[in-house]
């Protein structure tokens, strides 16, 4: 199976286990598979929810409602467009209305659209689950140089709308801002596995610039 095919399993066993329709599942995942395939995108897809996905399993035992943080994830960066600020919120409402299309109760609802809102700053808001859930997000930065550098040029052409006098310094600021962290990864095991690479990486584009 191909990682779109690994995908669309995932979602289905989640959706199916509720008690949804088959039919409302297939539309909800070629919703998810066309957003996550815009031809815009060249690091916020497919193949980021796949390694994402390969991330948080590394963790399953230490997340309670496996569930809920799975749709989070699907949803996470449903809405992406470089030309806006909102794009997580965004995101977060659509997963509220599709999730009260799911059956799921709002306590659930709740922590998926937390978790989405979580990746927007990557700040810790004390929670071990939103923890292990923007850690995995972000976990290309604490890469090898090589995937890291795949994943910087792939996020310049998702910005290919605006000249170098404009990215440079709204990228600048990015890598800045996470240099700025006391830590840039929230859990003890991305800390002591992944902290020194990202720095590396980090300070390594941040001269490119």
């Amino acid at each position: 199976m191909n990682e779109s095919e690994i995908l669309q399993n995932e979602f289905f066993l989640i959706l199916k286990s509720a008690g949804v329709s088959e039919e409302l599942v297939r539309k909800s995942w070629e919703e998810i598979r066309s957003r996550y395939s815009e031809p815009h995108r060249k690091y916020h897809t497919l193949t980021h929810l796949y390694y994402f996905l390969n991330r948080l399993k590394e963790f399953q035992n230490r997340i309670s409602d496996w569930d809920t943080v799975l749709l989070a994830l699907f949803y996470h960066d449903l809405i992406y467009d470089v030309k806006e600020k909102d794009n997580e919120e965004q995101s977060a409402d659509i997963s509220q209305t599709r999730l009260e299309l799911f059956g799921y109760s709002k306590d659930r609802i709740s922590l998926c659209k937390n978790l989405i809102l979580a990746t927007k700053t990557h700040e810790s808001i004390q929670d071990d689950t939103a923890d292990l859930f923007t850690d995995c997000d972000l976990s290309i930065l604490g890469a090898e140089q090589k995937y890291y550098q795949e994943y910087s040029e792939q996020i310049r052409e998702e910005y290919n709308i605006y000249p170098d006098e404009l990215y440079k310094p709204g990228r600048k600021k990015v890598l800045e801002h996470f240099l700025s962290m006391d830590f840039i990864f929230k859990t003890k095991e991305y800390r002591e596995k992944k902290e020194k690479r990202a720095r590396e990486n980090l300070s390594w584009e941040l001269g490119t610039l």
